[in-house]
């Protein structure tokens, strides 16, 4: 049996090969890949060759958003059998290490994560995976918004990294995929208002659409009037901008990383005693995003603008680049 992947054998360049469909241990599943989501970092790779210490040194496959069905299973596989359908939280860590047994597993150093170089990520049609990185789906959610479970548990981790409280008002800077999906998320946790901003109209129609308040980005004034930001943007003083919009004891939970130092007026800020956290991922988010998702107060399908073969790949990791009115683009390797 054949399994086509997606392979990039070097920069900006996609070629479909025939691997062999891997062999499982006891733990492991065998899963037929459904919907593969593209995801900024895929796009980074694909054009750059490295974000931050990650450096693309040989042929890699990406994609780490991504849900399937279970075709066969280890010896020793309890969680799941064949026939399942299932969402894939895609950090495998050792499992034995001191952050790993405190429960912050997401910071384990020796995390393998789909597709964050040198390791191979989903654009394949089947995948060996450890039976404890495998979430049943409910029935009804379809395989795309199974996928958009791994950007969900970013804003789910933003959310609790920022400790939002019922009755927050929050903002948003940054409507991409991730800031869309956080501030449903705000919006599901209970923040009396959520507002998004923006430099695509585009992205403000759509953050418009699903309820939210929006404004352009630079155009909101720094008046104190925040609990929360959610800074997704990267943007290089998105941070600085979004903490003079906090009122006394703030919190800010930073997931867009800027490319360059970050610069803060602490001196002026502090009089506020704001708190800043960082963003590394998540850990134990994926049960609250299928709730969320499955509940309908996230709505994971409105960010998927766009959908592909495996063979269109390429056109996928560009999407963005090239398409302004487009959100998500979805990969489904068995087309």
């Amino acid at each position: 049996m054949a399994n086509r992947t997606a392979l990039m054998p070097e920069l900006s360049r996609i070629e479909i090969v025939d691997r062999e469909v891997p062999p499982i241990d006891r733990r492991q599943a065998l899963v037929r890949i459904e919907s593969v989501g593209v995801c900024g970092s895929d796009a980074t790779y694909f054009t750059v060759g490295y974000i931050g210490d990650w450096v693309v040194r040989g042929p890699i496959v990406l994609g780490h958003e991504v849900a399937g069905t279970v075709v066969a299973v280890g010896n020793d596989v309890a969680r799941v059998r064949v026939g399942d359908r299932v969402a894939i939280e895609p950090g495998t860590p050792c499992r034995d290490c001191a952050d790993c047994m405190s429960g912050n597993y997401h910071l384990c150093t020796d995390l393998v994560f789909l597709a964050t170089p040198p390791h191979d990520g989903a654009l394949t049609q089947f995948m060996a995976l450890d039976e404890r990185n495998l979430h049943l789906m409910p029935d009804g959610m379809s395989f795309d918004e199974a996928a958009m479970l791994e950007p969900l548990s970013v804003g789910i981790w933003a959310c609790r990294r920022a400790d939002l409280r019922p009755g927050d008002r929050v903002l948003v800077s940054g409507a991409g995929p991730v800031g869309i999906l956080a501030a449903q998320v705000a919006r599901a946790f209970g923040a009396s208002a959520v507002r998004l901003t923006d430099l695509s109209p585009y992205r403000l129609e759509l953050a418009a659409s699903l309820g939210f308040e929006v404004e352009a980005a630079g155009e909101g004034g720094d008046a104190p009037e925040f609990d929360v930001l959610l800074e997704c943007s990267g943007a290089p003083t998105a941070l600085a901008d979004g903490l003079w919009r906090l009122r006394n004891g703030g919190r800010a939970a930073m997931v867009g990383m800027p490319k360059q130092a970050t610069e803060l007026p602490l001196s002026r800020l502090n009089v506020r005693e704001l708190s800043v956290a960082l963003v590394n991922r998540y850990a134990h988010t994926w049960p609250t995003a299928m709730a969320l998702v499955a509940s309908g107060r996230v709505d994971a399908a409105s960010i998927v603008t766009h959908r592909f073969a495996l063979e269109q790949t390429a056109d996928a990791l560009l999407l963005a680049k090239r398409e302004p009115r487009s959100m998500k683009a979805v990969v489904h390797p068995q087309m």
